[in-house]
């Protein structure tokens, strides 16, 4: 899938200055006596949490997740994650976005819009999205998706907050809406299944790119593998989320290599084991993840996860 060749200029969301930045690194760095890392893509507002979320809170800060992004994917579910942001602070942190698949929901009652950009602008809110290109399902049409995507696009421009994309079989379409705008705020490519050559795609326009347990069902010997093993997709550009309650990683997966399986502690698979299932992964998966991703990279899970926790912080902003 092609683009233009112009890279669109990134500007950054509330610059930390270098001596801030050098003090967060160097306290993050304290924290690895348990593994700390930061979800940026829970679902919690699916009903599938609705009788124990506090316990489903309280376990993923157990495990080391130390804060939670919970994505608004339709008006009313970027209601309540912002209602849960304001339940748990400081640890959840909402987004307002419009997921492709309910792009048609906006065309067919326009005035929702509204609704949207007021829960955007609250300071909980630190990103928008998921929004984006879909063209595996057709439970929006193109058109409608464009449309709607532009929409966001502009809204996250207009509040300077990054940009969380969702794209499934749609690089071309996407890139050509991308390319044509200055200025862009960070965009993160999330919950990327896509080959390594897509990949590349987003990664020479300085996009970043966050990974789920999908690393679980990749039998590709050019997809997310690859960009880890290869070192394709470096570190400064890496976040991780579970998609909480999709996504399970399967860490008994057959295809999975031995030295992954043997690279995650007991302690990440008590949790993954105990409390997700493939009906229901949690947030206290991520751990299982990040090891999972280190072993790929043939890096330790600290650095990894002192990496993506750095990178959430800075990009959101989160305290």
């Amino acid at each position: 899938m092609d683009a233009s060749q112009q890279t669109p200029q990134e500007t950054v969301v509330a610059p930390v200055a270098p001596l801030l930045e050098d003090q967060l690194e160097l306290d993050m760095k304290h924290c690895f006596e348990n593994l700390i890392v930061i979800d940026v893509g829970a679902n919690l507002t699916n009903k599938k949490y609705s009788r124990d979320l506090d316990s489903v809170v309280q376990r993923a800060r157990d495990a080391g997740v130390q804060k939670l992004m919970v994505h608004g994917t339709s008006v009313k579910s970027s209601k309540e994650a912002l209602r849960l942001s304001r339940i748990y602070p400081d640890i959840i942190y909402s987004t307002a976005g419009i997921h492709p698949h309910d792009s048609k929901s906006i065309v067919e009652e326009p005035a929702t819009w509204f609704d949207l950009e007021h829960i955007a602008q609250a300071q909980e809110c630190v990103a928008i999205g998921p929004c984006g290109l879909d063209y595996q399902r057709d439970f929006s049409e193109p058109d409608a998706q464009k449309q709607i995507f532009a929409k966001q696009l502009h809204l996250a421009i207009r509040l300077n907050k990054p940009l969380l994309i969702h794209e499934r079989s749609a690089q071309l379409d996407l890139l050509e809406i991308l390319d044509k705008i200055e200025n862009l705020p960070p965009v993160i490519i999330r919950g990327f299944m896509g080959t390594a050559e897509e990949a590349l795609k987003y990664l020479d326009r300085r996009f970043y790119i966050s990974l789920t347990g999908y690393l679980c069902k990749d039998k590709s010997d050019t997809g997310v593998r690859r960009l880890l093993e290869d070192g394709t997709l470096p570190l400064d550009r890496l976040l991780v989320e579970t998609d909480a309650p999709f996504m399970y990683p399967n860490t008994r997966a057959s295809k999975l290599p031995q030295h992954v399986k043997t690279g995650i502690t007991e302690r990440s698979l008590l949790y993954l084991h105990r409390y997700c299932t493939f009906q229901r992964n949690e947030p206290c998966s991520l751990p299982a993840i990040v090891e999972m991703i280190a072993a790929f990279m043939k890096k330790s899970p600290d650095e990894v996860a002192l990496a993506t926790a750095f990178n959430a912080l800075k990009l959101f902003g989160l305290s």
